[in-house]
Protein backbone atom coordinates (compact mmCIF):
# COMPACT_ATOMS: atom_id res chain seq x y z
CA UNK A 1 0.00 0.00 0.00
CA UNK A 2 1.22 3.49 -0.84
CA UNK A 3 2.12 5.46 2.28
CA UNK A 4 1.83 9.28 2.25
CA UNK A 5 5.09 11.18 2.54
CA UNK A 6 5.38 13.19 5.77
CA UNK A 7 7.68 15.80 7.23
CA UNK A 8 8.74 15.43 10.86
CA UNK A 9 9.30 18.58 12.88
CA UNK A 10 10.90 17.00 15.93
CA UNK A 11 10.05 17.85 19.55
CA UNK A 12 7.51 15.03 19.52
CA UNK A 13 5.37 16.75 16.91
CA UNK A 14 2.86 14.82 14.87
CA UNK A 15 3.67 14.03 11.22
CA UNK A 16 2.97 17.03 9.02
CA UNK A 17 1.64 17.46 5.50
CA UNK A 18 4.05 17.13 2.54
CA UNK A 19 6.19 20.14 1.76
CA UNK A 20 4.41 20.91 -1.47
CA UNK A 21 1.01 20.82 0.23
CA UNK A 22 0.83 24.50 1.16
CA UNK A 23 -1.28 27.36 -0.04
CA UNK A 24 0.46 30.15 -1.96
CA UNK A 25 1.27 32.90 0.57
CA UNK A 26 0.09 36.49 0.33
CA UNK A 27 2.57 39.29 0.98
CA UNK A 28 1.40 42.79 1.87
CA UNK A 29 4.01 45.20 0.50
CA UNK A 30 3.97 48.57 2.24
CA UNK A 31 6.32 51.09 3.85
CA UNK A 32 6.00 51.38 7.63
CA UNK A 33 3.03 53.43 8.90
CA UNK A 34 0.81 52.45 5.95
CA UNK A 35 -2.03 50.63 7.81
CA UNK A 36 -0.36 47.28 7.08
CA UNK A 37 -0.77 45.88 10.61
CA UNK A 38 -4.53 46.35 10.81
CA UNK A 39 -5.06 45.26 7.18
CA UNK A 40 -3.03 42.08 7.74
CA UNK A 41 -4.98 41.31 10.91
CA UNK A 42 -8.26 41.90 9.09
CA UNK A 43 -7.35 39.62 6.20
CA UNK A 44 -6.05 37.06 8.67
CA UNK A 45 -9.54 36.67 10.12
CA UNK A 46 -10.87 35.36 6.83
CA UNK A 47 -11.57 31.62 7.30
CA UNK A 48 -9.21 30.75 4.44
CA UNK A 49 -6.31 32.99 5.54
CA UNK A 50 -3.94 33.28 8.50
CA UNK A 51 -2.34 36.63 9.35
CA UNK A 52 1.20 36.57 10.72
CA UNK A 53 2.90 39.16 12.92
CA UNK A 54 6.04 40.85 11.54
CA UNK A 55 8.48 37.97 11.07
CA UNK A 56 11.11 39.81 8.95
CA UNK A 57 12.40 36.58 7.40
CA UNK A 58 13.19 37.53 3.84
CA UNK A 59 15.96 39.99 4.56
CA UNK A 60 18.11 36.95 5.28
CA UNK A 61 19.01 33.80 3.37
CA UNK A 62 19.23 31.43 6.32
CA UNK A 63 17.78 31.25 9.80
CA UNK A 64 21.32 31.70 11.18
CA UNK A 65 21.63 34.98 9.28
CA UNK A 66 18.19 36.04 10.55
CA UNK A 67 19.21 35.27 14.14
CA UNK A 68 22.32 37.44 13.74
CA UNK A 69 20.25 40.29 12.28
CA UNK A 70 17.95 40.08 15.27
CA UNK A 71 20.92 40.27 17.64
CA UNK A 72 22.13 43.43 15.85
CA UNK A 73 18.71 45.09 15.42
CA UNK A 74 17.74 48.33 17.18
CA UNK A 75 14.17 47.10 17.71
CA UNK A 76 12.70 43.75 18.89
CA UNK A 77 12.96 42.16 15.44
CA UNK A 78 12.70 38.56 16.68
CA UNK A 79 9.42 38.93 18.60
CA UNK A 80 7.05 38.35 15.69
CA UNK A 81 8.59 35.08 14.52
CA UNK A 82 8.99 33.83 18.09
CA UNK A 83 5.28 34.46 18.69
CA UNK A 84 4.33 32.81 15.39
CA UNK A 85 6.38 29.69 16.16
CA UNK A 86 5.03 29.51 19.71
CA UNK A 87 1.46 29.75 18.43
CA UNK A 88 1.75 27.48 15.39
CA UNK A 89 4.15 24.83 16.70
CA UNK A 90 3.36 24.84 20.42
CA UNK A 91 -0.31 26.01 20.16
CA UNK A 92 -0.04 28.94 22.58
CA UNK A 93 2.00 32.00 23.48
CA UNK A 94 3.42 31.80 26.98
CA UNK A 95 6.80 32.58 28.47
CA UNK A 96 7.53 28.85 28.32
CA UNK A 97 6.55 28.37 24.67
CA UNK A 98 8.45 31.49 23.64
CA UNK A 99 11.59 29.96 25.17
CA UNK A 100 10.85 26.71 23.33
CA UNK A 101 10.32 28.65 20.11
CA UNK A 102 13.72 30.29 20.47
CA UNK A 103 15.36 26.88 20.84
CA UNK A 104 13.29 25.49 17.93
CA UNK A 105 14.61 28.25 15.66
CA UNK A 106 18.19 27.87 16.89
CA UNK A 107 18.13 24.15 16.12
CA UNK A 108 17.05 25.01 12.56
CA UNK A 109 19.66 27.71 12.03
CA UNK A 110 21.05 25.95 8.94
CA UNK A 111 17.71 26.13 7.11
CA UNK A 112 17.00 28.41 4.19
CA UNK A 113 14.34 30.91 5.26
CA UNK A 114 12.03 29.59 2.55
CA UNK A 115 12.09 26.11 4.06
CA UNK A 116 11.29 27.52 7.49
CA UNK A 117 8.42 29.50 5.98
CA UNK A 118 7.11 26.27 4.42
CA UNK A 119 6.95 24.68 7.84
CA UNK A 120 4.82 27.56 9.11
CA UNK A 121 2.61 27.34 6.04
CA UNK A 122 2.08 23.61 6.65
CA UNK A 123 0.70 24.35 10.10
CA UNK A 124 -2.18 26.45 8.76
CA UNK A 125 -2.94 24.50 5.55
CA UNK A 126 -5.37 24.73 3.75
CA UNK A 127 -5.37 28.37 4.87
CA UNK A 128 -2.80 30.69 3.30
CA UNK A 129 -0.32 32.79 5.25
CA UNK A 130 -0.61 36.58 5.07
CA UNK A 131 2.73 38.31 5.74
CA UNK A 132 3.23 42.06 6.14
CA UNK A 133 6.80 42.57 7.39
CA UNK A 134 7.75 46.13 6.27
CA UNK A 135 11.46 45.28 6.08
CA UNK A 136 10.88 43.32 2.87
CA UNK A 137 10.33 46.52 0.85
CA UNK A 138 13.64 48.10 1.81
CA UNK A 139 15.46 46.18 -0.92
CA UNK A 140 14.62 44.87 -4.35
CA UNK A 141 16.84 41.89 -3.47
CA UNK A 142 14.52 41.02 -0.56
CA UNK A 143 11.45 41.30 -2.76
CA UNK A 144 12.99 39.21 -5.50
CA UNK A 145 14.14 36.57 -2.99
CA UNK A 146 10.56 36.24 -1.79
CA UNK A 147 9.33 35.70 -5.34
CA UNK A 148 12.07 33.18 -6.16
CA UNK A 149 11.21 31.15 -3.09
CA UNK A 150 7.45 31.37 -3.65
CA UNK A 151 6.85 31.96 -7.37
CA UNK A 152 3.08 31.49 -6.96
CA UNK A 153 2.77 34.06 -4.18
CA UNK A 154 0.29 36.93 -4.42
CA UNK A 155 1.31 40.51 -3.60
CA UNK A 156 -0.85 43.34 -2.31
CA UNK A 157 0.71 46.78 -2.65
CA UNK A 158 -0.85 48.72 0.22
CA UNK A 159 -0.41 52.47 -0.15
CA UNK A 160 -1.10 55.45 2.07
CA UNK A 161 -1.25 59.16 1.27
CA UNK A 162 2.26 60.62 1.80
CA UNK A 163 0.89 63.33 4.09
CA UNK A 164 -0.87 60.79 6.28
CA UNK A 165 2.11 58.48 6.35
CA UNK A 166 4.47 61.34 7.25
CA UNK A 167 2.20 62.50 10.06
CA UNK A 168 2.02 58.93 11.33
CA UNK A 169 5.81 58.62 11.46
CA UNK A 170 6.07 61.71 13.68
CA UNK A 171 3.16 60.56 15.84
CA UNK A 172 4.70 57.14 16.36
CA UNK A 173 8.03 58.63 17.41
CA UNK A 174 6.21 60.90 19.85
CA UNK A 175 4.27 57.98 21.33
CA UNK A 176 7.31 55.71 21.41
CA UNK A 177 9.32 58.37 23.28
CA UNK A 178 6.89 58.04 26.21
CA UNK A 179 8.30 54.56 26.83
CA UNK A 180 11.91 55.69 27.08
CA UNK A 181 14.68 57.17 24.91
CA UNK A 182 15.18 55.91 21.37
CA UNK A 183 18.60 55.39 19.83
CA UNK A 184 19.28 57.55 16.79
CA UNK A 185 19.97 54.31 14.93
CA UNK A 186 16.36 53.17 15.46
CA UNK A 187 14.66 52.28 12.17
CA UNK A 188 12.06 55.04 12.64
CA UNK A 189 14.72 57.75 12.58
CA UNK A 190 16.12 56.09 9.48
CA UNK A 191 12.68 56.39 7.88
CA UNK A 192 12.36 59.99 9.07
CA UNK A 193 15.68 61.07 7.55
CA UNK A 194 15.92 58.60 4.71
CA UNK A 195 19.43 58.73 3.14
CA UNK A 196 18.21 59.68 -0.31
CA UNK A 197 18.45 62.82 -2.42
CA UNK A 198 16.17 63.73 -5.28
CA UNK A 199 18.16 64.49 -8.47
CA UNK A 200 17.52 68.23 -8.12
CA UNK A 201 18.45 68.42 -4.42
CA UNK A 202 21.40 70.58 -3.41
CA UNK A 203 24.18 68.04 -2.76
CA UNK A 204 25.71 70.34 -0.15
CA UNK A 205 22.51 70.74 1.85
CA UNK A 206 22.31 68.78 5.13
CA UNK A 207 19.71 66.06 5.56
CA UNK A 208 16.53 67.18 7.28
CA UNK A 209 13.64 65.25 8.78
CA UNK A 210 11.55 64.56 5.71
CA UNK A 211 9.53 61.32 5.64
CA UNK A 212 8.44 61.94 2.04
CA UNK A 213 11.81 60.51 0.96
CA UNK A 214 11.21 57.18 2.72
CA UNK A 215 7.65 57.11 1.35
CA UNK A 216 8.97 57.69 -2.17
CA UNK A 217 11.90 55.26 -2.17
CA UNK A 218 10.05 52.35 -0.56
CA UNK A 219 6.97 52.70 -2.74
CA UNK A 220 9.22 53.05 -5.78
CA UNK A 221 10.94 49.78 -4.81
CA UNK A 222 7.55 48.08 -4.74
CA UNK A 223 6.49 49.58 -8.07
CA UNK A 224 9.72 48.47 -9.74
CA UNK A 225 9.33 44.96 -8.34
CA UNK A 226 5.71 44.68 -9.46
CA UNK A 227 6.59 45.84 -12.96
CA UNK A 228 8.50 42.55 -13.29
CA UNK A 229 5.76 40.47 -11.66
CA UNK A 230 2.92 38.90 -13.68
CA UNK A 231 -0.08 41.21 -13.44
CA UNK A 232 -2.41 38.47 -12.18
CA UNK A 233 -0.23 38.02 -9.08
CA UNK A 234 -0.57 41.51 -7.65
CA UNK A 235 -3.03 44.26 -6.88
CA UNK A 236 -2.75 47.77 -5.45
CA UNK A 237 -5.01 48.93 -2.62
CA UNK A 238 -5.26 52.28 -0.85
CA UNK A 239 -5.24 51.79 2.91
CA UNK A 240 -7.69 54.64 3.39
CA UNK A 241 -10.23 52.73 1.25
CA UNK A 242 -9.84 49.57 3.32
CA UNK A 243 -10.58 51.54 6.49
CA UNK A 244 -13.36 53.81 5.24
CA UNK A 245 -15.04 51.49 2.70
CA UNK A 246 -14.08 48.25 4.37
CA UNK A 247 -16.83 45.95 3.11
CA UNK A 248 -16.34 46.92 -0.51
CA UNK A 249 -12.54 46.90 -0.32
CA UNK A 250 -12.29 43.59 1.54
CA UNK A 251 -14.72 41.90 -0.81
CA UNK A 252 -12.68 43.10 -3.77
CA UNK A 253 -9.44 41.75 -2.25
CA UNK A 254 -10.73 38.30 -1.33
CA UNK A 255 -12.57 37.94 -4.64
CA UNK A 256 -9.31 38.70 -6.44
CA UNK A 257 -7.64 36.03 -4.31
CA UNK A 258 -10.35 33.57 -5.38
CA UNK A 259 -11.62 33.16 -1.82
CA UNK A 260 -15.07 33.09 -0.30
CA UNK A 261 -16.53 36.61 -0.27
CA UNK A 262 -19.83 35.97 1.49
CA UNK A 263 -21.20 38.20 4.26
CA UNK A 264 -19.97 35.90 7.03
CA UNK A 265 -16.36 36.03 5.80
CA UNK A 266 -16.49 39.81 5.38
CA UNK A 267 -17.90 40.19 8.89
CA UNK A 268 -15.10 38.08 10.38
CA UNK A 269 -12.54 40.38 8.78
CA UNK A 270 -14.05 43.32 10.62
CA UNK A 271 -12.60 41.93 13.85
CA UNK A 272 -8.81 42.27 13.67
CA UNK A 273 -8.79 42.21 17.49
CA UNK A 274 -9.47 38.45 17.31
CA UNK A 275 -6.03 37.73 15.85
CA UNK A 276 -3.80 35.80 18.28
CA UNK A 277 -1.20 38.50 17.62
CA UNK A 278 -3.49 41.49 18.31
CA UNK A 279 -2.26 41.86 21.88
CA UNK A 280 1.02 42.15 23.71
CA UNK A 281 2.90 38.88 23.93
CA UNK A 282 4.48 37.17 26.93
CA UNK A 283 7.90 37.83 28.43
CA UNK A 284 10.54 37.27 25.79
CA UNK A 285 8.39 38.35 22.85
CA UNK A 286 6.16 41.22 23.88
CA UNK A 287 5.84 42.92 20.50
CA UNK A 288 5.98 41.64 16.94
CA UNK A 289 3.44 44.16 15.70
CA UNK A 290 2.84 47.91 15.71
CA UNK A 291 2.63 49.14 19.31
CA UNK A 292 -0.24 51.50 18.57
CA UNK A 293 -2.23 48.58 17.14
CA UNK A 294 -1.38 46.42 20.15
CA UNK A 295 -2.74 49.18 22.41
CA UNK A 296 -5.99 49.39 20.44
CA UNK A 297 -6.38 46.46 18.02
CA UNK A 298 -9.52 47.48 16.21
CA UNK A 299 -10.74 48.78 12.88
CA UNK A 300 -10.85 52.58 13.11
CA UNK A 301 -12.39 54.18 10.01
CA UNK A 302 -11.64 57.64 11.42
CA UNK A 303 -7.96 57.11 10.61
CA UNK A 304 -8.76 57.28 6.89
CA UNK A 305 -8.35 61.03 6.58
CA UNK A 306 -9.18 62.86 3.38
CA UNK A 307 -5.90 64.60 2.62
CA UNK A 308 -4.56 66.87 -0.11
CA UNK A 309 -1.26 66.67 -1.94
CA UNK A 310 -1.17 70.43 -2.47
CA UNK A 311 0.20 72.89 0.04
CA UNK A 312 3.17 72.77 2.40
CA UNK A 313 4.14 69.59 4.21
CA UNK A 314 3.13 69.66 7.87
CA UNK A 315 6.70 68.98 9.01
CA UNK A 316 8.51 71.47 6.73
CA UNK A 317 9.76 74.43 8.74
CA UNK A 318 10.30 76.34 5.49
CA UNK A 319 6.85 75.67 4.09
CA UNK A 320 7.98 73.37 1.28
CA UNK A 321 5.43 71.21 -0.51
CA UNK A 322 5.92 67.66 -1.70
CA UNK A 323 8.64 67.06 -4.27
CA UNK A 324 7.32 66.73 -7.82
CA UNK A 325 8.43 63.09 -7.98
CA UNK A 326 6.45 62.31 -4.84
CA UNK A 327 3.44 64.09 -6.31
CA UNK A 328 3.74 62.15 -9.55
CA UNK A 329 3.94 58.78 -7.79
CA UNK A 330 1.14 59.61 -5.35
CA UNK A 331 -1.14 60.70 -8.20
CA UNK A 332 -0.44 57.42 -9.99
CA UNK A 333 -1.89 55.73 -6.87
CA UNK A 334 -5.05 57.85 -7.20
CA UNK A 335 -4.29 60.51 -4.59
CA UNK A 336 -5.04 64.17 -5.24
Amino acid sequence: MHQPRVVLLGDGAEPQKPKDDIAAPIFILAPPRSFSTVVCAMLGQHPQLYGLPEIHLFGAQTVAEWLQQCADATYPMSHGLLRAVAQLIYTEQTEHTIARARGWLTRRSQLNVGLLYEVLAQQVFPRALVDKSPSIVYSLDFLERTQRLFPNARFIHLVRHPRGQGRSVFKYIEERAKHGPMAQTHWLFHLLSYPFRFPDDDPAAPYVSDPQKGWYVLNRNIVQFLERTPSHQWMRVRGEDVLSQSRTALREIVSWLGLCADDAAIEEMHHPERSPFACYGPVGAKYGNDRLFLDSPSLRPDRAEQLNLEGPMDWSTEGHGFHWQVLELARSFGYT
